[in-house]
């Protein structure tokens, strides 16, 4: 038992490095809050532009801290020159561009190893990094100064064990012709995985994709760190964690849904409270019934043609449900898709049928508002993570990147939503092809409607939300693994230092 006069132990002190997007910087800063909560001292490495994306819940978490010594910090370093228009730092920038820069913007990724190292060098002790995926060097940096990197890959358990099946099996060389599609599209199996998952080959990354390479890379190097760190929680995949850790040998930890753990019940775990006040949206969800509303968000990049717009506008037209639609800002003109007889339906008055929203929107209050029945998603992992926390069933539409992988646990794993048929994937700078608004009706209405089937999705969802929130309450799974993987990390340093007293004393011998 420590005396009176024993000087106090340190907290821990974690560096997070996120890569240069908001889908994996907000989760970081929640994450980090998530720690400091818990008594670390949290420190997020980025640059001036990017901090501002993370400054809120950075002075948030700040707010609410009780020890100074526990607090998180934002530590900045300049964005190198590498041609890119002043301003650029993040992907939702670059995809506001009309030329492609992304190689510019991955060679920016490289050249953050050198300010990484300086930090380290002048910032000791430091107890543990945990740096995105993407950021593939910083395994070999954090080794270099005896710290421990945990990896932060930004998407499900689910996704990271097919992307390791893809990786490792290369099941593209052996496919199957699908006689579902018309265009002799080819079905590929995941082999190795706790159930059967197949994509159509139009569904996944070309191999020949000069980012290929760099995914090789980038799993080499988290097999080789200290373990990985999940926003997700075990109740929502205990077979792909039981896989990851048993049969793929990996170290993990579920910590999530982060944005749980660092708001109050009132904000984020009960329907209906805490909404902002004044918000023309909120105000409007108020005025409709219970379980009403289907909303509509792809996230922060992902981009719509005109005709893709115009069939989204009919589709909620036909679907005879009310609706928000969150529409990037960086969308074509209304002039371009805007079909006939839309404009009423969102007129400015609370008798309408549909609300539009250009840019941002307070996604979390949407999901957890009590008019709300479903959500058209991208299926990126904080959408939907925060529509399980909500409660809320998904229509699924799948872009690119992980979407595909998580449309797959979403609809049939979890059973929690249904696929709107999506079968492209495409970045934000490529075509897709476009759904007729007639199938997106008919996906809502599936979704929505009073069946069987949308009755055993809708209340799947609910007890999904009831597990995702008592996950990060005390005695919940994910606040038990936060506790264990700080146990762990002061017992790594304990023994460090007693490892340096008992050279020292050797030396002195």
């Amino acid at each position: 038992m420590a005396t009176s006069d024993e000087p106090r132990q340190q907290p821990l002190h974690i560096l997070f490095l996120p890569f240069f997007a908001a889908g994996h910087l907000i989760p970081v800063a929640d994450m980090a809050a998530l720690f400091a909560a818990r008594g670390a001292r949290c420190t997020i490495l980025t640059t001036p532009i990017n901090a501002n994306t993370i400054r809120p819940a950075v002075d948030r978490a700040n707010l609410h801290g009780t020890d100074s010594t526990s607090a998180v910090e934002i530590s900045l370093m300049p964005f190198p020159d590498v041609g890119l228009p002043p301003g650029v730092e993040n992907v939702s920038a670059l995809t506001t561009l009309q030329v492609d820069y992304s190689a510019n913007f991955m060679q920016a990724v490289q050249l953050f190893r050198e300010p990484f190292k300086r930090f380290m060098a002048d910032n000791h002790p430091v107890d543990a990094v945990v740096s995105d995926s993407f950021f593939t060097w910083s395994a070999d940096a954090a080794t270099e100064h005896g710290v421990p990197r945990l990896v932060f890959f930004g998407s499900s358990v689910f996704a990271r064990s097919c992307n390791e099946s893809l990786l490792r099996n290369s099941p593209l060389e052996a496919t199957t012709t699908s006689p579902e599609e018309d265009d002799g599209g080819r079905l590929v199996s995941l082999p190795g995985l706790p159930h059967r998952v197949e994509l159509r080959q139009s569904q996944m990354m070309d191999p020949g994709n000069y980012l290929w390479e760099f995914f090789q890379s980038n799993n080499a190097a988290d097999q080789r760190s200290f373990g990985e760190v999940f926003n997700s929680f075990e109740e929502l995949e205990p077979d792909y964690m039981e896989h990851f850790r048993a049969t793929l040998g990996r170290r993990a930890w579920l910590v999530g849904p982060v944005a749980l753990g660092t708001m109050d019940t009132a904000a984020s775990g009960t329907k209906g409270n805490a909404l902002p006040p004044g918000d023309g949206c909120l105000r409007w969800l108020d005025t409709k019934p219970a379980g009403s509303v289907v909303y509509v968000s792809f996230g922060t990049i992902s981009s719509f043609s005109p005709a893709e717009l115009r069939e989204i506008a009919r589709g909620l037209d036909i679907s005879g449900r009310n609706f928000v639609w969150v529409i990037g800002g960086g969308a074509a003109t209304v002039d371009d898709w805007m079909p006939d007889g839309f404009a009423e339906l969102v007129a400015d008055v609370d008798d309408s049928r549909g609300f539009v929203i250009r840019g941002w929107a307070p996604q979390r209050h949407i999901l957890n508002h009590p008019a709300l029945g479903g959500f058209i998603t991208h299926c990126g992992w904080n959408s939907v993570l925060e529509a399980v926390s909500a409660g809320v069933p998904m229509v699924t539409w799948p872009r690119y990147a992980d979407q595909f992988f998580n449309e797959k646990l979403i609809v049939e794993v979890l059973k929690v939503g249904v696929s709107i048929g999506a079968k492209d994937y495409a970045s934000s700078l490529e075509a897709h092809e476009v759904i007729a608004g007639e199938l997106i009706a008919r996906s809502i209405t599936r979704l929505m409607g009073d069946s069987q089937e949308g009755d055993a999705i809708r209340k799947k969802a609910n007890e999904l939300g009831v597990k995702a929130r008592s996950a990060v309450e005390k005695g919940g799974s994910s606040y038990g693994d936060v506790g264990r993987l700080m146990d762990e990390l002061m017992f790594r340093r304990r023994c460090s230092v007693k490892l340096g007293e008992e050279v020292r004393a050797a030396d002195g011998a």
